[in-house]
Order: structure tokens, then sequence, then C-alpha cells
């Protein structure tokens, strides 16, 4: 979203970037916390299964996946031509809606489905719509970064910057799923 909606473009398509980052991060957190709320509740339906068990297998499968760089996905993006066709809020929480789905657009990351994974796991609601509004809110609040984007030379800068960190973050999201299989396997020694 950062190389689509920025000031500069938005400035460029005669747009608020204000008004349409507000409906993206909106509309990626109501995707999210519904997703997650929703599958909270499927879990509270399930039979009751060891879910820290559940947990650690899919943790350590994330990390075993994501440090192979092999993560399932689908390969679909939002549509680019919704850019010229609409006003900025509605292709801001179109395209939002569907980041904060998580899977309906490209997943770079095996984060994304532990983090739907512990909504249907948590067998609650509630707790699901919690995990599902801070995964919308890590993933919507993105878009800020890209606030201070008002020339061509500052949006080639921001993409360097994003790039440089790409190794980072996917270490950071081994090191937080390498976490999660901490937590399920404590959990699992303490059943025992």
């Amino acid at each position: 979203m950062l190389a689509s909606i920025h000031p500069l473009g938005e400035r460029s398509r005669r747009q608020r970037w204000g008004l349409t980052a507000a409906a993206y991060v909106t509309a990626t957190v109501t995707a999210a916390a519904l997703l997650g709320g929703v599958l909270g509740l499927v879990g509270s339906w399930l039979p009751a299964v060891p879910s820290w068990a559940a947990l650690l297998a899919l943790a350590l499968s994330g990390v075993a996946l994501d440090l192979r760089s092999s993560v399932p996905t689908i390969h679909r993006q939002v549509d680019e031509e919704w850019l010229t066709r609409y006003r900025g809020w509605v292709y801001g929480a179109s395209y939002g809606f569907q980041l904060g789905l998580g899977v309906v657009t490209v997943v770079s990351t095996f984060t994304v489905y532990l983090a739907f994974a512990l909504a249907l796991l948590s067998g609650s609601a509630a707790a699901g719509l919690a995990i599902g509004t801070a995964f919308g809110l890590v993933r919507g609040l993105t878009i800020f970064a890209a606030a201070g984007v008002r020339s061509p030379d500052q949006l080639h800068r921001l993409h360097r910057r994003v790039a440089a960190w790409d190794g980072a973050t996917r270490r950071l999201a081994v090191a937080v799923q390498a976490m999660v299989a901490v937590g399920g396997g404590m959990a699992a020694a303490a059943r025992w």
C-alpha cells in the first residue's frame, strides 16, 4: 500500500490522503476484528482439543516455512485501477478491508495465518475479536510510514528503506513465531 496510497499520489489524484488513510485503517481493523471474532466463535463450537499442541505445531511450521520463504499463498493483489476509478475513501476502505482479512491477497509471512489460527484456537469470540483487532491495527497503521511523502525523491527513499528492512522484518516474524512455539511448548510441559 505504500506504493499506492501516499500524500504525493493522493494529491496527484485530487484526493485527500488523510481521509483515504483513515478509511484504509478503519477498514483494515474492522475486517481483521470481524474475521478474528468469527473464528473465535467458531472455535468455541469445536470439540475441546489441546490448543497448545495445535499452536506449537502451527508456530513451528510457520518458522520452517518463513525460513525457507515458501509460505503458501494466492497470487492476487488489490485492483490498482480503483485508484483512478473511485474516490480515495472508497479505494482506501476497499484495499484496507481486503488486507485486513489477511489471506485474500499475497501472504508474505506465516504470521498472518498464525494470527487467525490463534483467534480460532482461543475458543472465544471476544478473544478472537481482540486478536483480530491487534492484527488489523499493526497491519493498517503501516500506511503512516508514507505520511511524509511529498516528492518522488521521498517516495524512492521510502521504498529503499522498506526494501532494506526486508531481512529484519522476516527475522522478526520468525522470532515471533518461535516465541509462540515456546509458549505452546511451555503450556504442553505444564500439562504433563
